[in-house]
């Protein structure tokens, strides 16, 4: 997939139905890649595939709940009928749960766990074999900068993330001799139905979506081990990797957690 071409690749796209997933399978119908589409709502996924079909591309409607082990591997097992490969799987659909420390039980840490990890690992499993036969392909797990540093209330989802970015770094050294490649995609804030009753900083501004399906088209490209974006959040990586108690404060000076509204 060097010099930028993704033509006749096959890549699943999760959570394609709104924000980086549905920006990103867009990108790669555009670039000439053959894109199914997963996510819960199959008219938001129809829409999406019908702005493929009208660029002359090709796209595959698969109403998906990935946070069901069976139906992910029913979704995949189809694309590979379709299709007979997968080259490229964007693990990327998630839920924002928030809770503070002293509200948090482990019915909430499951769900968020379920969503945010498991569909991620189930997905990844189901569509390896395929790559591991063939030798290729590329995994791009999106994650976010609360997988690098985790800010208040996001206890459950700053736990899942953390949880994908070690599965992930794993990946990587592991599945690199089979030809398999496999990349972190860690935004910031992404103006998203996710975040959508949340108030940001200036500093940390909601990027558009479709920034971040560049990023994830060019990390795929460059075979990129982490891509971050903007570089603010690499930033707030480096300073609390120097010091947590600096990254601590850092959070609360610029009050990173935002505002929730109503």
């Amino acid at each position: 997939m060097r010099n930028g071409t993704f033509q006749d690749k096959v890549a699943i796209v999760t959570g394609a139905s709104s924000g980086i997933g549905r920006a990103t399978a867009l990108a790669l119908a555009e670039r000439g890649a053959k894109v199914a589409l997963a996510a819960r709502r199959a008219d938001l996924l129809q829409q999406v595939a019908a702005q493929v079909h009208q660029s002359g591309g090709e796209a595959l409607v698969m109403p998906t709940d990935v946070s069901d082990q069976p139906q992910i591997e029913a979704m995949i097992a189809e694309v590979l009928r379709h299709w007979g490969q997968v080259d490229i799987l964007v693990s990327n659909a998630g839920q924002y749960i928030r809770r503070t420390t002293t509200e948090l039980d482990a019915d909430v840490m499951q769900t968020s766990m379920n969503v945010n990890f498991h569909s991620h690992l189930h997905a990844v499993l189901a569509a390896l074999p395929n790559m591991l036969e063939r030798q290729a392909g590329h995994i791009v797990l999106v994650s976010t900068m609360d997988g690098k540093k985790g800010l208040r209330p996001d206890a459950p989802y700053v736990a899942a993330k953390f949880a994908l970015n070690g599965l992930g770094e794993v990946m990587r050294q592991e599945l690199r001799e089979h030809g398999i490649s496999t990349i972190l995609i860690l935004p910031g804030r992404v103006d998203t139905p996710l975040i959508e009753n949340l108030d940001v900083p200036r500093i940390q501004a909601k990027i558009p979506p479709e920034k971040v399906a560049k990023a994830i088209l060019r990390g795929i490209e460059r075979n990129q081990a982490e891509v971050y974006v903007p570089s603010f959040v690499k930033l707030l990586h480096v300073l609390n990797v120097v010091s947590p108690r600096l990254g601590d404060l850092a959070a609360h000076i610029f009050h990173l957690e935002g505002w929730e509204t109503d």
